[in-house]
């Protein structure tokens, strides 16, 4: 089994994916930035690392990075702040491909969103503005690496029961609807070993395919 970090790691897709990739027998070290979400980190198996990525440089993500053969990517500013969602969701985002390129960790999972695009449309007068900005211009930066990337685009997030089920398709092909964080965290999971999915941006919702059957067919 392989050694995964996960950036974002106290978010609530990254401590799904943290204890599904645990029970696989993944070893996994996550990374969050308040150190009292410590205890519930650890609690998914993970080996927890308190590092608040917006202040890090390459070097120092470079550090917490080592010896890990994938990394994924999850976190984000939360909204709100238009400044540190450019600091984070970009400019942070932009550290840690390049610190995982340097270290020639080749395998790069980001967690985007299903209208992510140069294009998204949305108005600068919009709240969400920032947010679409900033995470268009992480993925078309990923894209420009030499890793072995894939970009995971889940449509709504909803807390529901995980189904095990998707359905994926590009932006012209499938309507944006939901999906449940429980599912996200199963096909991150499931893209992290998928060789077929290296350059590829999946988007998907909840549907009618096993995760599994899904993945293996893009």
């Amino acid at each position: 089994m392989s050694s995964v970090a996960i950036i974002g790691g106290h978010g609530k897709v990254a401590m799904l994916l943290a204890r599904q990739l645990v029970r696989e027998g993944h070893q996994v070290r996550s990374l969050f930035r308040n150190e009292d979400h410590a205890p519930e980190v650890a609690s998914t198996g993970a080996t927890p690392l308190v590092a608040d990525v917006e202040q890090l440089d390459v070097a120092a993500l470079g550090d917490l990075l080592k010896g890990v053969d994938t990394v994924v990517w999850s976190a984000g500013a939360g909204g709100g702040n238009p400044a540190r969602t450019y600091a984070v969701d970009r400019d942070a985002a932009i550290r840690s491909m390049n610190a995982t390129a340097e270290l020639g960790i080749e395998r790069y999972v980001m967690v985007s969103y299903f209208g992510a695009s140069p294009d998204h449309g949305v108005p600068e007068d919009d709240s969400f503005f920032a947010y679409a900005e900033a995470k268009a211009a992480a993925d078309e930066y990923l894209r420009g690496t030499g890793l072995r990337w894939t970009i995971a685009a889940p449509s709504r997030l909803t807390d529901d029961e995980p189904t095990g089920r998707i359905e994926v398709g590009g932006q012209d092909a499938l309507a944006a609807g939901a999906v449940s964080r429980a599912d996200v965290a199963a096909v991150v999971a499931a893209l992290i070993p998928a060789d077929n999915t290296i350059g590829a941006m999946v988007r998907f919702n909840n549907g009618g395919t096993p995760i599994a059957d899904a993945v293996a067919a893009l």
